[in-house]
């Protein structure tokens, strides 16, 4: 990538002191920020209102992020649409725009790859590249808009990569998307999901942000969540949960626990009442996800009988449950199918360490 900045990445705050320091008033920032991030122009040369001699700053000094669209695939049974983006340097990433009854939602990558390892996940077969900069995770949803006319109303920050795992640029990102002279999102229509870096999630307790927090947790015991999510090797479930509970006294938003159903592997009965315990003292939310195949893995998907009867033991316990809406299913609908399928056919991006 290059040196100079991105321009999509930087504050108000920031674009503004860099502008001052070249001898641009402070209402151009304002002006230039307004078009990159409410009207989403990309192009120096279509924000009107500015002079040509900040035009010709913004082309010397900045690099405008601008997302090339390799695949799209649209689902004939939902709408779904899932987008394969080529970022500057030659990498991709993916993106999904979902339709739902409370609005539309997308869900955005923060890493390119991950190297978090979750057995049942195609996101990390091809390991970390890089981490993802403010302004390349928010093109995401700029070019979604874009690409679809539609308002977008949700982000999940679910996509390839660990979010927490690019901790400062997915601050960042949630600030911007979140501003009230940018795209003035509600927090509280933000989800960011952890496989539970446990340092990270004490740390965001203490952000004052009025998001979602999703851990995902996917088993109910040690021995078995080590066997499906590598991070389990190094924070146990009670480290977890400790964590989720601060989490939630601190910024008194619900936690959500994400759970992949795997047919014999963690959708017993006793998975059920474990799971229960796991989820009362913290009032927290279970979100039911059967597994979505991947070719890489063995792993298969209960039958919808089993899903049913394991949301109703769930719910025996007075557990608030949701059963997540398969969409995609049609199409590369799973985290990192897309990209992985890329890459095997394009012959980029071989695998990376860790």
């Amino acid at each position: 990538m290059s040196d100079r900045k991105d321009i999509k990445s930087l504050t108000l705050e920031e674009m503004t002191g860099d502008l001052k320091a070249a001898g641009f008033p402070a209402f151009r920032a304002r002006q230039l920020y307004r078009w990159l991030h409410v009207r989403l122009t990309d192009d120096p040369e279509e924000m009107t209102d500015l002079p040509a001699k900040l035009k010709e700053f913004i082309r010397a000094h900045y690099e405008m992020t601008k997302l090339e669209v390799i695949d799209r695939q649209i689902s004939k049974l939902d709408g779904t649409q899932k987008f394969l983006f080529g970022l500057p340097d030659g990498e991709t990433i993916e993106s999904v725009f979902m339709k739902y009854k409370f609005g539309n939602s997308v869900c955005v990558s923060s890493q390119v790859g991950c190297r978090m390892g979750c057995r049942f996940c195609a996101s990390t077969l091809d390991g970390l590249k890089r981490n993802l900069l403010p302004g390349e995770i928010l093109e995401e949803i700029y070019t979604i808009h874009r690409l679809t006319g539609e308002k977008i109303s949700h982000i999940v920050v679910m996509g390839t990569g660990e979010p927490l795992d690019n901790y400062e640029n997915l601050l960042k990102f949630l600030r911007m998307l979140t501003d009230e002279n940018g795209q003035n999102l509600s927090m509280r229509n933000v989800t960011v999901s952890t496989c539970g870096i446990v340092p990270r999630i004490y740390d965001l307790a203490k952000e004052n942000l009025s998001i979602t927090l999703a851990l995902s947790l996917h088993a109910t015991t040690d021995e078995k969540r080590k066997k499906i999510m590598p991070i389990a090797e190094r924070y146990t479930i009670a480290e977890c949960m400790a964590a989720c509970r601060t989490y939630f006294d601190k910024t008194g938003r619900r936690v959500t626990f994400e759970y992949s159903l795997i047919r014999d592997v963690n959708d017993s009965a006793r998975d059920a009442e474990e799971l229960a315990a796991l989820a009362r003292p913290l009032s927290a939310h279970i979100n039911l996800i059967p597994v979505n195949p991947v070719k890489e893995r063995n792993f298969e998907q209960p039958d919808l009988t089993a899903v049913q009867a394991f949301r109703a033991k769930l719910e025996k316990h007075g557990i608030n449950v949701s059963i997540r809406r398969v969409l995609g299913r049609d199409i590369d609908g799973a985290c990192g199918q897309l990209r992985h399928r890329h890459i095997e056919t394009s012959g980029k991006n071989g695998p990376a360490g860790t």
